[in-house]
């Protein structure tokens, strides 16, 4: 019997090459905190997970908060087999409650080990793949409406057909950026107006009968669920549901009161691959189409993404992105690599990456 031997755990940091990502509430990061797993069995097979928070002024989740769960939840993992994932879930669970975030890297390695251990591809064990590739869109961080157009025209050259506008500021402004975003764009070209809950109800309607005769998208105009569905009711827009989107309650709610219809599956916030399959699983049956990604990472979090997205039925598959090209660095060699707009999962098996350990430098901890 596979056995989980230790757990190492990395601090990787990812700076962006852009310099800086901005959304609203003024938030901005410069460098993404990354966490690392790497789980090690008594059979030399081992397998890596990531989760890299935006801070906890985005979602209740923080790299720091990664790493002290993790010591908390490790040692009960430790001799149990990797390979049975709804045993390490309900572990998981039993022993913290909610933080679904520090979870999300542990699940992704033993997912990653499974795929090693029984030979395979995670697409194939999440589903087959549909279609060649998976279309990506590009997050547009909130500037000016003269330079996120500017980043627009740049990307669209470099194969992109699906934008996400980095909005949620005032709302004259992103009235502003979203109208000359949308006057470059062709018509077949999707834009999302992405507000990351940084409006009020009245700041999202005015931005939405401002821009009313675009063809646009809008996501999570604001915080809480009720004031998303009271802005949701007094539109035709497309409707994104993102942060509100945690769990399979949340997507039920939803679905019953017709509060939206597209959501956003972030692998981190609905707690690693196991949970997100299943959420992504019961959209399938529900009708409704995703978004699939998580809230940051680099190539082994961008593999994970590659993988759920690719055994998505193409019809129910919004979008995706490659996190990965937006770092300085890269770590792993058969990661996805975004090619004129779109990339693949790797059929090498589990996560299909190999990672350079020697850019990692030494582990945060290990759990032994």
């Amino acid at each position: 019997m596979i056995k989980i031997k230790s757990i190492e755990v990395y601090k990787f940091d990812l700076p962006l090459k852009e310099g800086k990502y901005n959304w609203s509430h003024q938030s901005s990061v410069s460098v993404f905190d990354s966490t690392i797993v790497k789980i090690n069995t008594n059979k030399d097979i081992f397998g890596y997970g990531e989760v890299c928070t935006l801070g906890p002024a985005y979602l209740p989740a923080y790299p720091e908060g990664v790493r002290a769960g993790i010591k908390k939840i490790g040692n009960s993992l430790l001799g149990m087999d990797p390979t049975n994932l709804s045993e390490i879930n309900i572990q998981m669970d039993r022993n913290l409650k909610g933080h679904n975030y520090v979870k999300s890297s542990i699940d992704m390695a033993c997912w990653d080990i499974l795929g090693k251990y029984t030979k395979q591809p995670l697409w194939k064990m999440l589903g087959g793949k549909f279609g060649n590739d998976v279309k990506l869109y590009r997050a547009i961080s909130q500037e000016s409406s003269k330079e996120m157009s500017k980043k627009v025209k740049k990307y669209k050259k470099e194969g992109y057909s699906k934008f996400q506008l980095k909005v949620g500021g005032k709302p004259d402004e992103d009235i502003e950026r979203i109208k000359l975003v949308r006057s470059i764009l062709d018509k077949k070209d999707v834009l999302v107006a992405d507000a990351n809950t940084g409006w009020l109800m009245h700041e999202a309607l005015n931005v939405i009968n401002g821009i009313k005769e675009l063809d646009v998208y809008v996501e999570q105009p604001c915080i809480s669920y009720n004031e998303n569905l009271s802005v949701r009711k007094k539109t035709n827009k497309p409707f994104i549901l993102d942060e509100s989107i945690d769990s399979v309650d949340s997507l039920l709610r939803a679905y019953h009161d017709k509060a939206m219809d597209i959501i956003n599956i972030k692998i981190s916030k609905i707690g690693g691959i196991s949970k997100t399959k299943l959420l992504r699983d019961l959209c399938v049956e529900l009708g409704i189409a995703m978004t699939i990604e998580d809230s940051w990472g680099g190539d082994i979090a961008t593999s994970a993404i590659s993988h759920l997205a690719h055994s998505t039925p193409e019809k129910f598959r919004f979008s995706s992105t490659d996190f990965n090209s937006y770092n300085n660095v890269n770590y792993s060699k058969g990661a996805p690599q975004r090619k004129n707009g779109s990339f693949e999962a790797s059929n090498n098996y589990g996560l299909g990456i190999e990672v350079n350990e020697k850019k990692l430098g030494k582990p945060s901890f290990i759990i032994f």
